[in-house]
């Protein structure tokens, strides 16, 4: 494999994924529409930093004539171009469905249809497809896959989910990739169907096919200025400003943070594999709880930030999932996630020598209180 297409390629997952192959010299080509929500107003070819080994296209992924021109010459495919945060799909629905839905089809039409050298594709999946994950029930029912938190649930401040079987309390456990779907949010739609889509084509068109679940990426290189996803990279924005940190639910909830680089590792494992098709998770097998997540970052930051339990809530938002990373493991043996707490300290010291945004999280927050959501 020599020369790799990797769509939304110029933004934060992808240009790691890059730096990576490059160094193994590999070409890369970038498919990317420099949305201004990620790169900002005034960010254009002019003066995106490109490798001699990379070659960028500016185009939508909804477009088919970009897709033909991108897959010229290309082995493989790394589909990272989405558009991205539980919140904003509530609300954009259709341009959440276009893009990510749409576009992905528009991929597999042309790879169905024009003539390539197509071999392998990657598609970037997300952890949200599971909804609120696996849990074991207290009482007799086993391994469960609780229901989504209604909105009625939320206001009621009950941050649990319960047995879907007989209602009794259940306890979070990782998530294995053979756990139930239960998407909470369209994103998570979306992209469970970009996932079912392309291991259905990748099989029936026989190009070996990798859905990567990926679960809260982060690190340098991150959008500092997007309000609508990324908590560490939105806190860390507010705590060099001391601004308050609003702290959802009881702040008891659990993520599992990933550093950037170990996901671009897994990329480039995956892209020298054999497998027809394969579903992975990936993360760092951790539970994190997001007040922890923000007294960390504080003192990191040594901020003067107040850090506030509100009560607030969002409609899609889960309460806790972690990987399970035994697939993961058996795959690849010799890979291992970089601890939390050394992640975090990267991030910081790269993100101290960034520009500090103006913070729109209420703005953000605003836009779903609008919609009672």
């Amino acid at each position: 494999m020599t020369r790799i297409l990797i769509s939304g390629g110029a933004g934060f997952i992808g240009r790691h994924v890059t730096q990576l192959l490059i160094s193994k010299s590999h070409e890369v080509v970038w498919l990317d529409n420099l949305d201004t929500q990620i790169h900002g107003e005034y960010e254009d070819i002019h003066n995106i930093r490109l490798h001699e080994q990379v070659k960028l296209i500016v185009g939508s992924v909804c477009e088919k004539e970009a897709w033909r021109q991108a897959i010229d010459g290309v082995d493989a495919i790394v589909h990272f171009a989405a558009q991205t945060g539980t919140g904003q799909s509530m609300y954009q629905i259709a341009r959440y469905t276009d893009e990510n839905i749409g576009g992905t089809g528009v991929m597999w039409d042309v790879l169905a249809n024009e003539t390539h050298q197509v071999k392998k594709v990657l598609i970037a999946s997300s952890r949200a497809i599971y909804g609120e994950g696996a849990y074991r029930c207290i009482s007799k029912c086993g391994n469960v896959v609780p229901l989504p938190r209604s909105k009625a649930q939320l206001v009621r401040h009950q941050w649990s989910p319960v047995c879907p079987k007989c209602g009794a309390d259940v306890e979070p456990i990782a998530t294995p990739e053979d756990s139930t779907p239960q998407p909470a949010s369209l994103y998570a739609i979306t992209k469970l169907a970009q996932e079912q889509m392309s291991l259905t084509m990748g099989k029936a068109l026989g190009i070996s096919t990798i859905a990567l679940r990926f679960q809260n990426v982060f690190g340098s290189g991150q959008s500092l200025r997007n309000p609508y996803t990324g908590i560490i990279s939105i806190f860390s924005n507010q705590m060099r400003q001391n601004l308050p940190i609003n702290i959802y639910e009881d702040g008891e909830e659990t993520r599992d943070f990933i550093l950037v680089n170990d996901v671009a590792k897994i990329c480039e494992l995956a892209l020298s594999s054999d497998y027809e098709a394969l579903v992975l998770n990936v993360g760092s097998g951790l539970a994190t709880k997001v007040i922890d997540l923000a007294y960390n970052l504080k003192y990191l930051w040594n901020s003067d930030s107040s850090i506030e339990i509100t009560g607030d809530s969002r409609v899609g938002d889960i309460r806790h999932n972690w990987a399970d990373l035994r697939v993961l493991h058996k795959v690849f043996p010799d890979w291992q996630p970089t601890p939390l707490e050394v992640g975090l300290e990267k991030f910081v010291a790269w993100a101290a020598t960034q520009e500090i945004y103006e913070d729109k999280s209420k703005i953000a927050a605003q836009e779903l209180k609008q919609r009672n959501l």
